[in-house]
């Protein structure tokens, strides 16, 4: 029997590596390094950050002693200037058989909290919008990296050769823009493919040019294998050429993509019931609401990451004033859709083996920047997960007594990448590329897979 494995083992490598090497399938599916508790990911982005004490981490000692000074010495590099000690103005609740406290922003999603693991010791090292939204997303807040979605995407490939491996649906052109859905040095094929911007509604999300405006499919088929003989001939005089691959796989992917995007697109069919589960039907929650429904259907057609951006161009997450009406009309905006999403992948059966992850790229401070208002704070703050092989209705890690720095249990952004993609069957160690002299990873050379939230 061992004999047996040993063969099975040595025939699955091969076909892995066969099927990885072949150019003219990049997003041929790829075996995970050992067995996945996820296939695919959906990841919930809070543009502007969040406030951890806010939402899902309760600290008493900060309703106690508002208005008071904090009692150790703030980080050595801040935004900007912050006074004393603010406490929330929301009350906490407990909600499910964990009893996890959850403020009264997300009422909804607090209905889900026995199916969530929430990571409240994560942490990065930037206090710059730009720079944290980097880290987030690529690892790095200073050089230009594959997104965490490209690596996905390069590591697994997609089981779905209709659509893209990499889709962000309205994505923010701020604040890194393109940098945090591409894919850097890696091949073309595994960048984000974006539907829409932040700044523009839901309803607009498109893949630009999915239209057939003239002629027959016959036809466009026969243009395409002009082309792509012209550009084959080309590549072998001119040897490998990694942006004319790049344009050839597009090109063929794009082919393919006009009869299947419209149809993802097209949420026509979906009953009254599941439109109003989403909050499609009001007018504060219609925008996102669409998001997290066209998430649910790329995920049911097998693209394996797909985000979601909460922006627009005016408030966002990022309250350094105003802090009690801004949060309100942010949560208000995403709390039922995102509650809607986690009950339409349970009871479809989708949240067994689909990781959901909501993030903002920082969290804010406990102290108050003017009188109403909460700071940039990357020290500490609350990243949760649902499904995938994650423990339920868990929380690990926590900040300090006020919620200023991560305290028990860190996370850097590093080992929450590094535990994603253990959670996709993947090691991050050896999800590497090879480019300008070295081996490239998306943890770089740190990052420590948290296996205690594991199921």
């Amino acid at each position: 029997m061992g004999f047996g494995q040993m063969a099975m083992a040595t025939l699955l490598a091969n076909e892995n590596s066969a099927v990885a090497s072949d150019k003219s399938r990049p997003l041929a599916p790829k075996l995970p390094m050992f067995p996945a508790r996820a296939k695919r990911v959906i990841f919930l982005f809070m543009k502007g950050g969040p406030s951890q004490v806010d939402t899902f981490e309760y600290k008493e000692k900060l309703q106690q002693d508002d208005g008071k000074d904090l009692p150790f010495d703030k980080p050595r590099v801040q935004f900007a200037a912050t006074g004393k000690l603010l406490k929330s103005p929301w009350k906490f609740r407990r909600y499910g058989e964990s009893g996890k406290l959850v403020s009264d922003l997300f009422p909804n999603v607090a209905q889900h909290v026995d199916d969530m693991c929430f990571l409240h010791g994560v942490h990065g090292t930037n206090a710059a919008h730009g720079g944290a939204c980097l880290k987030l997303h690529t690892g790095s807040d200073n050089f230009v990296r594959p997104s965490m979605g490209a690596w996905v995407a390069y590591g697994l490939g997609s089981e779905n050769q209709n659509l893209p491996g990499f889709v962000t649906i309205c994505p923010t052109l701020a604040h890194g823009g393109v940098k945090n859905w591409g894919s850097a040095f890696l091949p073309a094929p595994y960048q984000g493919t974006p539907l829409g911007v932040a700044s523009k509604p839901s309803t607009e999300a498109r893949v630009a040019y999915t239209r057939r405006r003239w002629g027959s499919r016959s036809m466009q088929r026969i243009q395409l294998d002009l082309m792509q003989e012209a550009n084959q001939q080309f590549l072998k005089w001119t040897g490998p050429n990694q942006e004319l691959e790049g344009r050839i796989n597009a090109s063929e992917l794009a082919f393919r993509m006009q009869d299947a995007v419209p149809q993802v697109l097209d949420v026509s069919g979906e009953s009254k019931e599941t439109l109003s589960l989403y909050g499609i039907d009001e007018k504060m929650t219609s925008d996102f609401g669409l998001q997290c429904l066209l998430a649910r259907r790329f995920a049911e057609q097998d693209v394996r990451f797909i985000q979601i951006t909460h922006s627009d161009s005016k408030v966002q997450w990022d309250q350094h004033g105003d802090l009690l009406n801004g949060h309100t009309e942010k949560a208000g905006e995403v709390d039922k859709p995102i509650a809607g999403l986690l009950t339409d992948l349970k009871r479809r059966g989708l949240l067994d083996d689909t990781l959901v992850m909501w993030s903002g790229e920082f969290g804010r401070t406990p102290v108050a920047q003017g009188t109403n208002g909460r700071d940039h704070n990357p020290e500490g703050f609350t990243v949760w997960m649902a499904g995938g092989g994650v423990k339920r209705g868990f929380s690990y890690g926590a900040t300090d007594e006020y919620g200023y720095f991560a305290q028990e249990k860190k996370m850097h952004v590093h080992d929450l990448h590094a535990t994603l993609l253990h959670l996709l069957g993947v090691d991050h160690e050896q999800l590497t590329y090879h480019y300008a002299g070295r081996d490239f990873r998306l943890t770089d050379v740190e990052g420590i897979v948290q296996h205690e939230i594991f199921s």
